[in-house]
């Protein structure tokens, strides 16, 4: 099995396999509120935004994931990037991460469809048994967000990562399991329903 380059979609967002013709709408993502400065994040700065599409396309490649460009379909704009990472087929499990989505886009439905949308491919149609969420300890609106999508928080990874800026960074492992894909897709429905 691999990742075949599909778009998922949904009445919000529309997510693209990343290719070089997103280069400058992803620009203009994280220039919108300069998400590159948030130190417990790791969003690419401007300048490295070929070097973030070229790791992106040779992880897909040698069968690690698959990368986004996230892009509100209201506006056409697009407003941030995810992937699926670190794959192991094996043993039936991906990572969801490396998610960003400009400043004026976030606490919107845009992360919350992006999601159903992900993991419904995973579970539905790649078959996968588990996803995995990681997030830098300190990062309490991401460990928000991922609870409130109906992860559950297994434990904290400590002195898990080396940041760019050279702070060791413990990061907090969130998973959904095919057994709670019902009840979570239930959950983003709902809550997709209630916004409109």
């Amino acid at each position: 099995m691999k990742f075949e380059k599909v778009t998922l979609e949904g009445h919000h967002v529309r997510l693209e396999p990343l290719s070089e013709i997103h280069r400058d709408g992803l620009i203009d993502a994280i220039s919108d509120g300069e998400l590159w400065k948030l130190f417990v994040t790791l969003v690419p700065r401007p300048e490295g935004i070929d070097g973030f599409i070229e790791n992106a396309i040779e992880a897909h490649a040698n069968v690690d994931g698959l990368t986004f460009a996230t892009i509100d379909k209201a506006s056409g704009k697009i407003v941030g990037s995810t992937r699926f990472m670190k794959a192991n087929l094996p043993h039936q499990r991906v990572e969801i991460g490396f998610t960003f989505i400009a400043k004026n886009f976030q606490r919107t439905q845009i992360n919350t469809e992006a999601k159903l949308l992900m993991l419904g491919h995973a579970f539905e149609t790649l078959k996968f048994n588990r996803v995995e969420l990681l997030t830098d300890y300190l990062n309490n609106a991401s460990r928000s967000a991922i609870l409130r999508l109906g992860a559950k928080q297994e434990g904290i990874l400590r002195n898990h990562m080396v940041m760019a800026n050279g702070r060791v960074r413990d990061s907090v492992l969130f998973s959904i399991t095919n057994n709670e894909w019902g009840g979570v897709k239930q959950n983003l429905s709902y809550k997709l329903a209630d916004r409109v």
